[in-house]
């Protein structure tokens, strides 16, 4: 994980030697969705400054931080697993400080220093611009914790330090929060009101991000498609906001488009989408600007109306097939991937059958499928007795997850005989002669390593292909290269 400096944006050559006089070791770890580890780029961003350089080596480091998700509580189980590894290399190395951050610890908040002894501090997804202090307080013998939630965006000015990057793909943060309320999701409590930064910083990341040379940006939140900035505050708040705050308002198919524009040679991707606020501007400024990757990550977790509404999931099966067909329509050949709970409370025989149909009619790319964990904290939990037998869980998941191995394989074939443009990342984990990279669709293609290199835009004659990779041979470069 070594750490690499812009100097175009340091500008400075006494700063430049700071940095180079670095000499505390950070060893960061993250677990959960794609917004932790971008958090984890900000807090290494903010520790640089405080005289840390990262490392990928535990036993070197003297500040040890796990970066936590708490979305299922075997996801909270493997980070207490991990603490027990950490608590190995300190009873060596006692000088070793370690911090819990992210939504596990906004949730127990100091309870996690009760229950793990070997925790110094405990810091919520809002406060990490408060490390310095924190760090502080354990460097005088004392435990820190700050879990107090913003109401802000909290790190728009902020350039994070890209962790373990390809130099390749990157992560840019757009919104935080989330107002959904989903009766089993923890992450309102974890991470707050949603909103959103400012576009202007979010153009400037994008930028010298194309000018570092990476090729390809995904656009983050807990929902995109709730993106909303008119000079600041809340989403909630809109409806007060000024005549003149509303006309100039950006939504988020506008601030795809301002992207799309900045960079016409940038790839962009974004995650993750809320079927209640996917609008149809959105699927039309895709369709307009050939860098937006055609993959749209639409999770529907159930396909039974009945327990759509248990979820408080504001759409019904009706709403979401309706949706589908207006990006099939608009983006033909758009890959559509998927979130899904099995052994959902009070879910029936009849209710799995409706899941199981309702992924025949789209025939996803990919997804991700879950048993149901009960959220300490979640309206779920409070109302709703987890009245599932876990076989019958497991059952209806191995289901769920036969029938989507089907369908990958069935989309994956699609691509055979095409030539399709493949965005070198990395070598093949499997052959050192060979290249991987994902197609727009994000799907990973692998083939001969030739004169190609990292970071190039290659077209790829698909010749072969298991469930869910590509084969191929390279024909030349894209036109994009």
């Amino acid at each position: 994980m070594e750490k690499t400096i812009d100097e175009s944006k340091q500008g400075d050559a006494l700063i430049l030697e700071a940095k180079k006089e670095n000499t505390k070791k950070l060893f960061i770890e993250s677990y959960g969705c794609s917004m932790n580890f971008s958090d984890s780029e900000i807090v290494a961003s903010i520790l640089d400054k405080e005289g840390y350089n990262t490392t990928n080596k535990l036993e070197e480091a003297d500040l040890v931080l796990v970066n936590t998700c708490s979305i299922r509580d075997k996801a909270e189980q493997t980070v207490r697993k991990r603490l027990e590894k950490y608590n190995a290399v300190k009873r060596i190395n006692s000088k070793m400080k370690v911090g819990v951050l992210g939504c596990m610890a906004e949730r127990l908040k100091s309870k996690f220093l009760e229950e793990e002894k070997i925790v110094d501090l405990v810091v919520g997804p809002d406060a990490y611009k408060d490390l310095p202090n924190l760090l502080a307080e354990v460097n005088e013998g004392r435990d820190a914790i700050n879990v107090i939630l913003s109401k802000d965006e909290t790190y728009g000015d902020i350039s994070p330090v890209r962790l373990q990057s390809n130099g390749v793909t990157a992560y840019v943060s757009i919104t935080r929060g989330c107002d959904n309320m989903c009766t089993f999701c923890v992450v309102p409590f974890t991470r707050g009101r949603e909103r959103s930064r400012d576009p202007q910083s979010i153009i400037e990341e994008v930028n010298d991000l194309w000018n570092r040379g990476f090729k390809e940006i995904t656009l983050l939140g807990q929902n995109v498609d709730s993106y909303l900035w008119y000079g600041g505050g809340l989403k909630k708040d809109f409806v007060k906001a000024t005549d003149m705050q509303k006309a100039t308002a950006v939504d988020f198919a506008k601030l795809l488009s301002l992207v799309a524009e900045a960079q016409p040679k940038m790839r962009i991707r974004f995650s993750t989408s809320n079927p209640q606020d996917m609008h149809i501007d959105v699927i039309k400024t895709m369709a307009k600007y050939q860098n937006i990757c055609n993959h749209i990550h639409l999770p529907v977790q159930s396909g039974s109306n009945r327990i759509l509404k248990e979820m408080n999931r504001l759409h019904t099966r009706e709403e979401y097939f309706t949706l589908i067909d207006n990006i099939k329509k608009i983006i033909p050949g758009c890959a559509i991937s998927q979130d899904m709970i099995a052994g959902f409370p009070t879910e029936t025989e009849e209710d799995h059958e409706d899941t199981l149909s309702l992924m025949r009619y789209v025939k996803y790319n990919f997804g991700y499928m879950f048993t149901y964990s009960e959220r300490p904290g979640t309206l779920a939990e409070r109302k709703l007795e987890d009245d599932i037998p876990e076989e019958i869980k497991s059952r209806r998941l191995s289901e769920i997850i036969a029938l989507q191995l089907e369908h990958s394989e069935f989309r994956t074939r699609e691509h055979l005989g095409k030539t399709i443009e493949i965005l070198i990342e990395k070598q093949s984990k499997k052959s050192e002669d060979q290249w991987s990279g994902r197609s727009e669709h994000n799907i990973v293609a692998v083939f001969p390593k030739e004169n190609y290199k990292v970071g190039d835009f290659v077209n790829v004659k698909i010749t072969d292909c298991t469930k869910a990779t590509l084969i191929g041979e390279a024909v030349g470069y894209s036109s994009n290269n």
